[in-house]
């Protein structure tokens, strides 16, 4: 019965507006499933939330992204406190108008937020669990667009001169030359790296597998690594203390951080390598669908928001085309 509603509904939608299709489908409630029951409303926004999750990790999300998704929804729909079927456009307005400001969030914060509802809606109106999702007239949140830093010639070097273990050398190098995720360099394996032909298969976002190289500088130290290592860890990267675990994210973010308080470069952190290779790269002239390819991204818009280009180029370019 409950598909059968759905079926209808989508079938009407286009000729119908928004009062008329709770109109239309008020009366089906009525009609065909008894007053006060609706498509999956035996099922409570909790247990929607656990399928939602479960399909996210089906379709290869990250463990931190699922993270992400179950603490922010789990906030929006226990201050909510509604059936999802319930829930309006003016509910998600008004959570996100008082989440930024009680905890001062800032806009980029609270437009992230407004993403993740949206997409919880949207997979919710797919599933048929409601016909048309309220997030639909929440538009984007605009803010000011930043030009976030990258690193300079000489704060890489004073990095590389700060690392007095091989390994934090050879980690400094590879993130360097192939702008890797940090997910992935925590994911790689001794047997992932091709030396000879000075590259390597990693896992992206989805499981999607990508090549990605280095340059010789990050093979010399690599190497210098590996033949150094006395354990039978097949992880590339391990802690240095034994029983030389596999080294985790928040292990990689920590020993950045001494390494910049070390070296006093300032805003010393994983994903600012990525964005520095994409910088360069577009800098130096490399086609945009190329840098997309090597950073792994689906759409290229999420490249150009990554690649800041230089502006003394820009200033020399004009002089070279407008004088």
């Amino acid at each position: 019965m409950e598909n059968e509603i759905c079926r209808i509904e989508r079938m009407m939608a286009s000729a119908l507006d928004g009062d008329q299709m709770k109109m239309l489908h008020g009366v089906l409630i009525a009609c065909l499933c008894g007053v006060g029951q609706e498509p999956g409303a035996s099922r409570t926004p909790e247990e929607h939330l656990a399928a939602f999750l479960a399909a996210k990790e089906l379709e290869g999300c990250s463990l931190r992204s699922t993270r992400y998704y179950a603490s922010t929804l789990g906030r929006f729909i226990s201050q909510i406190d509604k059936p999802v079927s319930e829930i309006v456009t003016d509910d998600i307005r008004a959570y996100l108008a008082e989440y930024a400001l009680r905890n001062g969030a800032g806009k980029v914060t609270i437009d992230n937020i407004r993403r993740v509802i949206s997409s919880f809606f949207s997979w919710l109106e797919s599933e048929d669990y409601i016909y048309k999702s309220p997030a639909k007239r929440v538009k984007k949140i605009r803010s000011m667009r930043v030009v976030k830093p990258v690193y300079s010639d000489e704060a890489l070097e004073s990095l590389r001169d700060a690392c007095d273990e091989r390994r934090d050398l050879a980690m400094v190098d590879l993130l360097t030359s192939t702008g890797m995720r940090v997910g992935e360099l925590v994911r790689l394996d001794r047997m992932d790296i091709g030396f000879e032909a000075r590259e390597c298969i990693v896992k992206g976002k989805g499981d999607k597998e990508r090549k990605v190289y280095f340059d010789a500088r990050a093979k010399i130290h690599l190497l210098a690594y590996l033949e150094e290592r006395d354990d039978f860890n097949p992880a590339l990267f391990v802690s240095l203390n034994r029983p030389h675990r596999r080294l985790e994210i928040s292990g990689v973010e920590s020993r950045l951080r001494k390494l910049g308080q070390r070296a006093r470069v300032k805003q010393v952190h994983p994903h600012k390598f990525r964005r520095t290779l994409a910088t360069k790269a577009i800098d130096k002239g490399m086609p945009i669908e190329q840098v997309q390819v090597l950073l792994g991204h689906s759409k290229i818009d999420t490249t150009l928001c990554y690649a800041m280009v230089d502006q003394d180029n820009v200033k020399q370019s004009h002089r070279k085309f407008f004088s």
